[in-house]
């Protein structure tokens, strides 16, 4: 360098792709114009749609079409001594109450299992869906055939020995079935499921078996007596004190003992107020003429 020629640092030379670059992108805007449009506008309108649903996306989803309510729920088949208000309890305990979006795929597998869970409902024969947003539901109730006296009152029972809602019965109402008594246990599971005792399930099926006949007969329960597990009888009673003996429970009968279909054509046919061992033949009735006079 020169003497007297100040010292200059040599200039920075910018990348040349920083120097293209705006005239590159001015290039590429112009030539993508349409495109580039295409794309802001797009995007616009997706900003638009979200922002309207999220002010709206909660009425369309309730909209009537759009949402099943109990009030479009009909249930068919409930007893007339369900006293209880079994729709709005099944939908209630099934957190259904409120509402079931219709595009649910499992709707109707739901409606079913919250009908089946109530304690009254033996079999969910059919859920049908309708348009707009309706159902029809079929069940099958539970009928009872006898209380069962435990300490502090009486338990409904049905003929599968499966424990029936009490407060569906007021003390009238419960003196019209046949008492099963001498049980000694309480019931294992909660309401809606068997007793889990095997005397409450034999006591239930003597009860069914005898049915509708224990008023016109003049009984008013039945008990067991003797024998183990295995050779355990039956006695009906009445309030007067008399006794029948009925022997094994259906389907437990020994070896030459009258089969429960006998043993009721045979109660239906004692003068009233008679006892009877119903687990023996009665003898056969003798033809007796009488002499002629003269």
């Amino acid at each position: 360098m020169p003497p007297g020629v100040p010292h200059q640092s040599p200039r920075r030379r910018e990348p040349a792709v920083e120097q293209a670059a705006p005239g590159r992108l001015a290039a590429f805007l112009d030539e993508h114009r349409a495109g580039v449009g295409a794309l802001v506008v797009a995007a616009a309108a997706i900003g638009l749609g979200w922002a309207a649903w999220s002010r709206l996306g909660d009425r369309v989803r309730g909209a009537a079409d759009l949402m099943l309510h109990p009030e479009s729920i009909t249930v068919e088949g409930v007893a007339p001594w369900v006293r209880a208000d079994l729709k709005t309890e099944a939908l209630r305990d099934a957190s259904l109450d409120a509402g079931v979006p219709l595009d649910d795929p499992e709707l109707a597998r739901r409606l079913a299992r919250a009908f089946a869970m109530h304690p009254w409902v033996r079999d969910v024969v059919s859920v049908t869906m309708r348009h707009p947003a309706a159902a029809d539901v079929v069940v099958r109730c539970r009928e009872p055939v006898a209380m069962v006296a435990v300490p502090g009152g009486l338990l409904a029972v049905d003929a599968e020995a499966v424990v029936l809602p009490s407060d569906d019965f007021t003390a009238e109402s419960a003196a019209e079935y046949p008492r099963i008594t001498g049980v000694p246990s309480g019931p294992q599971g909660a309401v809606g499921f068997p007793w889990g005792d095997p005397l409450v399930e034999e006591g239930a099926a003597v009860a069914a078996v005898v049915g509708p006949d224990w008023r016109p007969l003049g009984l008013s329960g039945c008990r067991p007596i003797g024998g183990g597990q295995t050779l355990r009888a039956w006695e009906l009673f009445d309030e007067k004190g008399r006794t029948i003996n009925f022997g094994s429970a259906p389907g437990r009968e020994t070896a030459g003992e009258p089969t429960a279909a006998a043993k009721l054509a045979r109660l239906r046919s004692l003068p009233e107020g008679a006892s009877a061992d119903l687990t023996t033949t009665p003898p056969p009735a003798v033809d007796v003429q009488a002499i002629p006079s003269g």
